[in-house]
Parts: C-alpha cells; sequence; structure tokens
C-alpha cells in the first residue's frame, strides 16, 4: 500500500479515487501517521449477494432444539 500525505491527496484528489477505482489502496496520512486509507468501493450487489449466501448457509446448519446459538459458542471455546 503506498501512502500519501494529507495536503498532496488533497491536490491530487481525482487521481487518487481513479486510481483507487482500479483496485489500489491509498493511505493518507496527517503529520506522518496513517490517518485513512483509500479502498475500492464493493457494489451494493456483491454485498447483497454475500448476506443472501450467508443466510443460505445458515438455513443449511441444523441445530438440536433447545439448543441455543450462546449454547454452542460456549461448546466451542471448551
Amino acid at each position: 500500500m503506498r501512502t500519501i500525505g494529507l495536503f498532496e491527496a488533497k491536490q491530487k484528489l481525482s487521481e487518487l479515487v481513479g486510481r483507487a477505482q482500479e483496485g489500489e489502496k491509498i493511505g493518507i496520512t496527517r503529520h506522518g501517521r496513517l490517518a485513512a486509507i483509500l479502498v475500492p468501493a464493493v457494489p451494493e450487489s456483491s454485498l447483497k449477494e454475500v448476506f443472501a449466501d450467508m443466510e443460505r448457509l445458515r438455513q443449511k446448519v441444523k441445530r438440536p432444539r433447545g439448543v441455543s446459538i450462546k449454547d454452542l459458542i460456549e461448546e466451542g471455546r471448551t
């Protein structure tokens, strides 16, 4: 990941957005410390697909009646 200072980032914002759109991650620093990261946007349709996949997986998992998710989590910790 390439980093760039905030002042320079303001001067080159359009260029940086274009590079991020192409897949590059760009760190923006303020006073030498990383303050933000410019990354490509995730299309909303991709997020909907991810959540739909998660729901399909959740429905496939069978748990015994009377056993809560909390019980399963606790069982996995032991």
